[in-house]
């Protein structure tokens, strides 16, 4: 039963990862949101697996939050936006999707040479857990600085996020309050984040922050 429990949580884990992946490699918005919906996904089952592992049940909470919250409201949310603000489908990256790639194997790695050795005393799914956790919020950041889109940045933050929620519950003990603030905390912060296109997008007719970024003055 034990190895059952390792070998599911470390698969969930590394589907949250493989789905990182996938989200630097998109290039049109739809796509992305879907892949960040199936992240979502994987991320509250990862949730609801180590409550059932640990016999933590305040985990389901996380896991009900999950799926709620990231898996179809912020997808929705975000489609809503694109629709409405008549935004260009088709993302323009910064890097080639091949140099993205390689960056991001490049920060796996370096997760792995950071987390393993500082938590040599922690049992192994603990250890991994982190590791991965820690590969997807660096991923995340990756994203949000190799893309131009303000949307797919917006998607990058809560990427970011999602792999502190991969960290929360894969380490035993950690109180729900920590786990509630934190998808508080990512809720408002989407808010303004969807306040912020509105104006961007009626301020400079675009969001692409490459074009706000080379604009200078007032439109004719």
């Amino acid at each position: 039963m034990l190895d059952i429990a390792y070998d599911a949580s470390h698969m969930l884990g590394a589907v949250v990862l493989m789905m990182s992946f996938a989200l630097l490699y998109q290039r049109r918005l739809f796509a992305l949101l879907h892949v960040f919906t199936l992240q979502a996904l994987a991320l509250a089952a990862a949730a609801a697996w180590q409550g059932f592992a640990h016999g933590e049940p305040h985990l389901y909470v996380t896991a009900l939050l999950t799926l709620v919250l990231k898996a179809v409201v912020m997808p929705l949310a975000l489609h809503r936006i694109i629709r409405k603000l008549n935004i260009q489908r088709t993302i323009e990256p910064a890097l080639s999707v091949g140099l993205t790639m390689l960056a991001g194997v490049s920060l796996v790695t370096l997760s792995i040479l950071l987390v393993l050795p500082v938590t040599a005393e922690a049992t192994a799914l603990t250890r991994e857990n982190l590791a991965l956790s820690l590969s997807v919020v660096l991923l995340g950041l990756l994203m949000m600085i190799s893309r131009r889109n303000a949307v797919s940045q917006v998607v990058g933050f809560m990427s970011i996020e999602n792999g502190l929620i991969l960290a929360a519950v894969g380490v035993a003990g950690m109180p729900l309050v920590v786990e509630m603030s934190v998808a508080f905390s990512v809720m408002v912060a989407f808010i303004i984040f969807g306040i912020f296109l509105f104006h961007i997008r009626e301020r400079f007719d675009t969001l692409d922050m490459q074009k706000i970024e080379s604009f200078r003055g007032e439109r004719p």
